[in-house]
């Protein structure tokens, strides 16, 4: 009877940690009748209590487990973001807080619940404050994934995903536009997924990484072991502390996706793709 109580818990959170962005966003969309989201202002930061069902010290969602930051102070980071939207609309988020699409709202595999972070898009410059009450994207290859409003504020949501940087933000280090609660400009032609001409990109760098290590040696046996199985550029990048073994420069997130499958196939499982 414990054990049965046991996994009865275990599964209510599972349920409540995916229920909005969750692990697929498979026939999602942008709302059949879009409106201009420039009036709508970005999220501003405030003290909030941690969400009651939202911050498990540790939770495993597709064989992988994911541990809860105790804190997002001096939480940055690059990577991909993607958008998630009516398909979702009023549906329980994992904080408890319904999705709202038009708000200014995201969501996270391992911020605490709620948390605030400046979203940058580094392909355009645009950059939003967003307020992270979800648990996702669990895609591989995902760091953020982002409301209807705020992909559109950022211009993301023609392509589907966009090279981002994304900066934890408190009460104390609100930038001063935000503060001011500035609005964007008017988005121009605000149009459905796939009706949207795309934003012209400043060249980012994006790559696959396969290992890091603080070995030269383990990374060029790495490097060579990766090179004899396909015919992509292989390189090593270090800082001085790690040794990382990289597929690159990739020209879109497409070709990250098909490329950590095809050496996932190949057995290299732990790859991800970083943006500098």
């Amino acid at each position: 009877m414990l054990q049965r109580l046991k996994w009865i818990i275990a599964s209510c959170v599972y349920l409540s940690l995916i229920a909005c962005s969750g692990i697929t966003q498979k026939g999602d969309s942008a709302p059949s009748s879009p409106r201009d989201v420039s009036n709508i202002p970005n999220a501003i930061p405030k003290d909030e209590p941690r969400s009651k069902y939202g911050n498990p010290v540790s939770y495993k969602v597709l064989g992988k487990t994911y541990y809860t930051l105790n804190s997002s102070q001096n939480y940055q980071e690059k990577g991909i973001a993607s958008w998630y939207g009516s398909k979702f609309h009023g549906r329980r988020t994992s904080s408890g807080e319904p999705y709202d699409m038009y708000a200014m709202t995201a969501a996270h595999k391992t911020l605490p619940l709620p948390s605030y972070v400046e979203v940058t898009n580094l392909s355009n410059g645009r950059k939003v404050i967003v307020k992270v009450n979800d648990r996702g994207p669990f895609h591989d290859n995902r760091l953020i994934d982002l409301s209807y409003s705020a992909a559109q504020k950022l211009g993301i949501v023609g392509h589907g995903t966009g090279m981002v940087e994304i900066r934890a933000i408190n009460t104390g280090n609100v930038p001063v536009n935000i503060a001011n609660n500035v609005k964007t400009q008017p988005v121009a032609q605000v149009q459905p997924l796939g009706q949207q001409k795309p934003i012209k990109e400043v060249l980012v760098g994006m790559y696959l990484q396969v290992g890091a290590f603080s070995s030269s040696t383990n990374a060029q046996q790495l490097k060579s072991k990766v090179q004899s199985k396909i015919d992509d550029n292989v390189i090593i990048t270090s800082d001085g502390k790690l040794y990382r073994v990289r597929i690159g420069p990739l020209a879109n997130v497409e070709e990250g996706d098909s490329l950590s499958n095809r050496l996932l196939n190949l057995g290299f499982n732990n790859t991800r793709l970083v943006v500098e």
